[in-house]
């Protein structure tokens, strides 16, 4: 019976993460769109929130997504609180599933065809038709475990009754919320804690009122991970940890005292649509108690994301902090954040290069030191993306920033070159070379939306004002005219234009929102030739 039920349970979490990650893959892009463009504010996000979840049944997906955008700047924190909001509320949706499909509508003799299919299509298709296969497959494990995990606790119910655990008293409730913590923290997943929960309900192992309690204390369970995230993460992925921390602490506190009255009127609002079903029962009361948290802290988001503004602040290099790791598991999401950070970090060295060209100066040494970090967060970030499962666009995309990353790399060495450039920009090639190249760097100011076109022309122009160059101070030195120590010193100068020119062309080029596919064609270097 107890390995019945463990195995059960075991099923259950293999059919979610198969179901969730063949779900993320199919609404991968319209989840990206929906949060970027129709989000307008806390209730919007809300709305949104609940939906997305419900729908790719895993709010990880969309709170990671909402960490990205809001790290780009595309959502406000006030939004991507309200999204938070809406995706603890759209957990949910896992609990109606169960309670319905496994329990009280027999789908069994839809699962096996459902796995059959699904597998079929994930092994011979490609792309969204696998990513449905996966889905189909997950859906069907889930079933399947769903119903070990009932004749385990079947078995279970003869050996144990309500009366083995905590009564639904007051002292009673805190160690059911207890019990219910610890599940999720032991099981890793609030739905399999959930699923777990209604299916002890389902067999008499414990009245609704326990598994109320039980229940809230599952959701308070994932406050434990999000803790956890938020020890080393960056500013946002911290922000949206405490978020839902705070969320999931104050629904439980306000849902813990009105536990008899919401179970009753839950109890009361499924006689009519399943006969007083104690498992529907359930569902209703885990959706209710999240609507009373969202309908409590909505007038409230204002100050509660000022506060917790306050209790992370933002770091010292936004650029680098907006890059969290856990990005990683929305490929998509994570290839935008990686896109403005090397975007951002372009716009700093041109600047510090100008600067050198313009000011006599030297481009500082934080900025080189910040775009180094940049680069290295950048490449981890990549590497992480590399393991998760990805579409042909994704992957042309990854392609054509990691060029950006290599591009990046050699602007930053150029920029750190001790040499004083602009004194030995001299002659009608070195003034030619030095305006033209002041000119390309104007395209460094937004190198997400400048015509690589564009700075392909100014590169080849200073190519060209390299070739001319050399050739003149070699025959000026071979004359007398200068020394040949000068016309060496004239050379590497036009080199280095020749060098930041191109590289900055390469990396406009590849970070530019154009197709990734167009982006990588690559042309020889002048430097080289």
């Amino acid at each position: 019976m107890i390995w019945q039920t463990l195995g059960g349970i075991g099923l259950f979490l293999l059919g979610m993460t198969l179901m969730t990650d063949g779900l993320k893959a199919l609404a991968g892009p319209a989840l990206r769109a929906v949060l970027s463009r129709f989000i307008s504010g806390p209730i919007s996000g809300i709305g949104w929130g609940a939906g997305i979840t419900a729908l790719v049944q895993s709010s990880s997906a969309t709170t990671i997504t909402t960490i990205g955008f809001a790290s780009a700047g595309l959502l406000t924190f006030p939004q991507a609180i309200g999204v938070i909001f809406g995706a603890n509320l759209g957990t949910t949706s896992t609990s109606w599933i169960v309670a319905l499909l496994g329990f009280e509508f027999s789908i069994s003799r839809y699962v096996e065809p459902l796995i059959f299919i699904g597998v079929l299509c994930k092994l011979l298709a490609k792309d969204r038709l696998a990513a449905l296969g996966m889905t189909l497959a997950g859906f069907g494990v889930l079933f399947v475990g769903l119903a070990a995990l009932q004749e385990g606790m079947s078995g279970l119910s003869e050996h144990v009754t309500p009366a083995s655990f905590p009564p639904a008293t007051l002292l009673g409730i805190f160690g059911l919320v207890g019990i219910g913590v610890v599940m999720t923290v032991v099981l890793q997943s609030s739905s399999a804690a959930v699923a777990m929960t209604l299916a002890a309900l389902h067999t008499g192992t414990i009245n609704l009122d326990q598994a109320a309690g039980l229940v809230i204390g599952q959701n308070v369970g994932t406050c434990v991970k999000a803790a956890l995230i938020a020890i080393g993460a960056p500013t946002a992925g911290r922000r949206t940890a405490f978020a839902h921390i705070g969320f999931n602490v104050i629904t439980a506190l306000l849902a813990l005292p009105m536990i008899p009255v919401m179970v009753r009127v839950a109890d009361w609002a499924t006689q009519n649509i399943q006969g007083g079903a104690d498992t529907v029962a359930l569902a209703t009361f885990h959706t209710v108690f999240n609507v009373v948290g969202v309908l409590v802290l909505l007038p409230l988001i204002g100050p509660f994301s000022r506060l917790i503004e306050r209790l992370a602040p933002a770091g010292e290099m936004p650029e680098i902090d907006r890059l969290d790791p856990a990005l990683a598991d929305v490929p998509g999401v994570a290839l935008d954040a990686v896109r403005t950070t090397l975007g951002a970090t372009t716009v700093a060295l041109g600047a510090g290069i100008h600067a050198r060209l313009t000011q006599h100066g030297r481009t500082p040494p934080r900025v080189l030191e910040q775009a180094r970090a940049a680069v290295d967060r950048s490449r981890s970030v990549l590497a992480a993306i590399g393991t998760q499962p990805a579409s042909s666009h994704d992957v042309a995309e990854q392609t054509s920033l990691v060029h950006a990353l290599d591009h990046i790399e050699s602007l930053i060495d150029a920029a750190a070159e001790p040499t004083p450039v602009h004194t030995r920009l001299t002659g009608p090639h070195g003034t030619g070379a030095h305006a033209k190249l002041t000119e390309a760097l104007t395209l460094a100011h937004d190198p997400l939306h400048a015509d690589p076109d564009r700075a392909g022309a100014m590169s080849r122009e200073i190519a060209e004002q390299r070739r001319n160059g050399r050739a003149g101070a070699i025959e000026q030195a071979a004359q007398g005219v200068i020394t040949p120590h000068t016309s060496a010193e004239r050379i590497e100068a036009l080199r280095w234009c020749d060098r930041v020119a191109y590289h900055l062309w390469r990396s406009i080029a590849h970070l530019s929102r154009q197709q990734p596919e167009a982006a990588a064609q690559r042309e020889p270097n002048a430097s080289e030739s």
